[in-house]
């Protein structure tokens, strides 16, 4: 039974039990191409998730595929339907129209139950204060970017913010912060103290676990910024991985595997929480 609640976990979801359909049925992509008379691309795409396949093709296609339990044709067209649904974020889709991978992101993390972040560069964009936002991504876009477009995408993680956690239910979200960001005046001394007393507050809400990989902790290579998303049960956890010059989506289950240990290590190697909450607030208090 589908538990999509979005159209983004409608696409994953749908795209991922086509293929499945098409297996069992012993087709290749072209020869199901060919018996629906469909170009080799457009079956590729559907398969893809990039686009979306309207439910008078789905049928055709399950009939095809021999796929006709009521109740698995019924679940399949909901998924194609949900898919098809517009996301708050599709107003943002022209001025990230070359960042696709993120764009994509996006829509992930709205239907997250739980995210993890490793952040060794920064602080994460979802417990970024406005002004520490405004700052950071002016410094990090290119320098051709219109004034303008740093106000669209400030607005963009903003709204990641207020869509996120003003669920009835919020995620899970749980960080971990290299401690070279506490002392990075990223804004200067005012900006960074008040995005200090953000990650102190967020740090004691019960939805949030927030951890410092302290300098004294051993090396723990050569790992980027990475995002894990899980979500509820019937849709596959996702890797977003935003480390210069590689920006990707992740979903191959030995990979996301791979990230997974990966947090789990940091994790024991940071402080816990409380020791990370008390350092954040050693170094509020020293600012004031």
């Amino acid at each position: 039974m589908s538990t999509a609640h979005g159209p983004s976990g409608g696409r994953r979801q749908l795209r991922a039990r086509l293929r499945a359909a098409r297996d069992a049925a012993g087709l290749t992509q072209e020869q199901a191409a060919e018996a629906m008379d469909w170009s080799l691309s457009k079956l590729i795409r559907i398969e893809a998730g990039t686009v979306s396949i309207s439910t008078n093709d789905l049928k055709a296609l399950l009939q095809h595929y021999r796929v006709d339990d009521p109740g698995t044709v019924a679940e399949l067209l909901a998924l194609a339907r949900l898919a098809r649904q517009r996301g708050w974020w599709v107003q943002y889709r022209e001025i990230f129209e070359r960042e696709r991978a993120y764009y994509d992101y996006v829509g992930l993390e709205a239907e997250a139950a739980t995210l993890r972040v490793f952040q060794p560069i920064g602080m994460p964009g979802l417990l970024q204060t406005e002004s520490y936002a405004r700052a950071y991504i002016s410094a990090a876009v290119p320098s051709q970017v219109e004034p303008e477009d740093v106000t669209v995408r400030v607005g963009l993680r903003l709204r990641r913010q207020e869509e996120l956690f003003s669920r009835p239910v919020p995620p899970t979200l749980q960080v971990i912060l290299d401690e070279a960001n506490l002392h990075r005046h990223i804004g200067g001394t005012e900006v960074l103290r008040e995005q200090l007393e953000r990650l102190r507050a967020e740090g004691l809400k019960d939805h949030v676990t927030l951890q410092i990989l302290p300098f004294t902790a051993e090396s723990y290579g050569a790992t980027g910024q990475f995002n894990l998303l899980s979500f509820e049960a019937g849709t596959p956890d996702v890797v977003y991985i935003e480390s210069t010059p590689t920006v990707a989506l992740v979903d191959q289950p030995a990979e996301v595997e791979t990230y997974r240990q990966t947090f789990a290590r940091l994790q024991n190697l940071a402080l816990n929480p409380s020791e990370s909450l008390e350092m954040i607030n050693k170094m509020v208090t020293q600012m004031v």
